[in-house]
């Protein structure tokens, strides 16, 4: 059984009205300080690194913390500014041991980030990029949701930051880290907010913050081919691509996006991807759905399409959730699968499972207060209507 810490009736902490300093990138930094007149222009920059160091090093989140600063300046930027994280709704943990958090940045605005132990060289978070999702790919509870709108920097960061005080993982670590990589393969599609992801990710793998390397940051797109080169260049981080399909006729229903981009575009678009090669290659994530894209001709087509691609193949059985028509491929099949894949020179893991049993698995997000809306909205329809009721 999942433990749920259900958080719903804590006191819910007020929206910040100062502004936060958490999400800004080092440039954003200084230019904050100066422009509310905190920070003399001259000192800016230096006391700018010294907060860095504070918020993301250490994790802070008061700033009588900050010791190498006057305790007069401190008294000054607490008085203009805060610190505070986003309220934590609800707190899930995984038999297996993943960690589910429901955030909430705003009123209505609420994400689901993840933990995964074991992943990448210790421990994976899974951060969302939007709130909601435009892609509407059918196998995906989290496509079910509409967009609400783009997460800011701050938001991103803000994930990483719950994470890491739930570990207890501050300072940042250097040897033995629980949180050694970030996955942009929560809620909504990274490319479709790709200003806020990169500076993101800048605050991120800043080696004297957080300092998660960028080499073990990895941005998942169901393929917007035209801002691929883009993300290469900005951001550095490794690529994953999520395919599911060799075919438009199967791709265009599974990512329906794929109508907009054709796999013979998107292919071309990840061959040109800045920095791709047999030391930085591109994971491509293909979800095994029963009788729909689980055949051996259907890998062997996926060997056919990625020829000369420097390439990893993720196959990740199909994480089911409540009104899916899709279901999981056998294990044989999936079996198959991997090894024609694995013949033709391609590693293939088969993804365990992780947080089914609290809908955290890959493909299963989606707000809670989104869940509970529907929820109701069902029950509503199922109600008899009263016969004295007034005519609708």
């Amino acid at each position: 059984m999942g433990v749920t810490l259900d958080l719903s009736r804590a006191t819910a902490t007020r929206a910040p009205t100062k502004p936060n300093l958490c999400g800004l990138t080092r440039k954003g930094l200084v230019e904050t300080l100066i422009a509310a007149d905190v920070v003399p222009a001259p000192k800016a920059k230096m006391r700018a690194g010294q907060m860095w160091r504070w918020i993301h090093h250490y994790g802070v989140t008061d700033f009588e913390a900050m010791t190498d600063i006057a305790k007069e300046t401190r008294a000054v930027l607490a008085e203009a500014f805060s610190l505070t994280r986003p309220e934590i709704v609800e707190r899930q943990v995984s038999k297996d041991g993943t960690r589910k958090w429901l955030i909430r940045m705003a009123p209505g605005i609420e994400v689901e980030t993840v933990y995964i132990p074991d992943v990448g060289r210790a421990g994976a978070l899974c951060v969302s990029s939007q709130v909601g999702c435009t892609l509407n790919c059918t196998f995906c509870h989290t496509g079910t949701q509409a967009l609400v709108r783009n997460l800011t920097a701050a938001e991103i960061v803000a994930q990483v930051q719950v994470a890491r005080d739930d570990l207890e993982e501050w300072p940042s670590p250097k040897e033995d880290r629980r949180l050694s990589n970030i996955v942009f393969m929560g809620m909504g599609e990274p490319l479709y907010n790709l200003d806020n992801v990169a500076d993101a990710i800048d605050i991120i793998a800043d080696g004297e913050g957080i300092a998660i390397s960028r080499r073990r940051i990895t941005v998942s797109t169901s393929g917007v081919v035209p801002e691929l080169e883009a993300l290469g260049n900005r951001t550095q981080a490794m690529l994953a691509i999520s395919l599911h399909g060799t075919n438009d006729a199967l791709r265009d229903v599974l990512v329906p996006l794929n109508k907009k981009y054709p796999i013979a575009q998107l292919i071309e678009g990840i061959r040109a991807y800045p920095g791709l090669s047999n030391a930085r290659r591109v994971t491509f994530e293909y979800v095994m759905l029963k009788g729909v894209n689980d055949s051996p001709a259907e890998a062997l087509a996926l060997v056919k399409l990625l020829k000369g691609l420097p390439a990893k193949i993720n196959l990740i059985p199909f994480n089911p959730w409540p009104g899916t028509d899709y279901v999981c491929s056998d294990w044989g099949a999936i079996e198959k699968f991997a090894a024609i894949l694995n013949r033709a020179g391609y590693a293939s893991p088969i993804r365990t499972p992780r947080g089914r049993d609290i809908l955290a698995a890959c493909g299963q997000l989606k707000s809670e207060s989104e869940k509970v809306r529907a929820s109701a909205r069902r029950k509503a329809a199922a109600e008899p209507v009263a016969e004295d009721s007034p005519a609708a």
